[in-house]
């Protein structure tokens, strides 16, 4: 299996992971709005774990928006300019997105590992929240989401043909 094979599979896993926790999440709210407004009883600890998820559903999903090029680009200039050479400044752009979360990586290794280590919580009162996943899965996430840049850069240089190919080849036949 490829590297580009392996890396559209794993973020199309983790796009899907991503969007079940969504899911799953807004639930809670919706218990925790019905318990509080009904009830008068909130549960307790709602505040916490979504705003861990939002971090955790963040970073599952970059990956997959990297890969279908889904993020954000200004390419109002670039489009004037011949192929090649907007080929070429895309990978250069990839390149900037790839450094741009080792960044993230260097910067929340040793944090990451204290975490755990430490058994750090978020929250106070009736729920803790531990957060290391957290911290993790934005380690983990930053690492697809550098592979999935490398990836794009490699395509765009050396393997033009496979520009219109994204994380979901069978897209294109839908």
């Amino acid at each position: 299996m490829s590297l580009i094979t392996f890396s559209d599979k794993l973020s199309k896993f983790l796009m899907v992971a991503a969007a079940a926790w969504a899911f799953g999440l807004s639930f809670l709210v919706l218990g925790n709005i019905v318990g509080r407004g009904v009830f008068d009883t909130p549960i307790y600890g709602t505040a916490e774990m979504v705003a861990a998820s939002i971090v955790i559903i963040v970073f599952l999903q970059v990956g997959y928006a990297i890969r279908s090029r889904s993020m954000l680009k200004a390419d109002f200039l670039v489009t004037h300019l011949p192929e090649g050479v907007q080929r070429t400044l895309l990978a250069f752009g990839y390149l900037l997105g790839a450094a741009f979360f080792v960044m993230i990586i260097t910067g929340g290794w040793e944090e990451s590992i204290l975490s755990y280590v430490e058994n750090e919580f978020e929250g106070e009162g009736a729920l803790r929240v531990p957060s290391w996943p957290a911290r993790w899965t934005v380690l983990l996430g930053s690492a697809l989401a550098v592979i999935n840049y490398c990836v794009m850069a490699y395509i765009d240089i050396f393997k033009p043909e496979m520009l219109d190919s994204e994380a979901d080849p069978d897209a294109a036949q839908h």
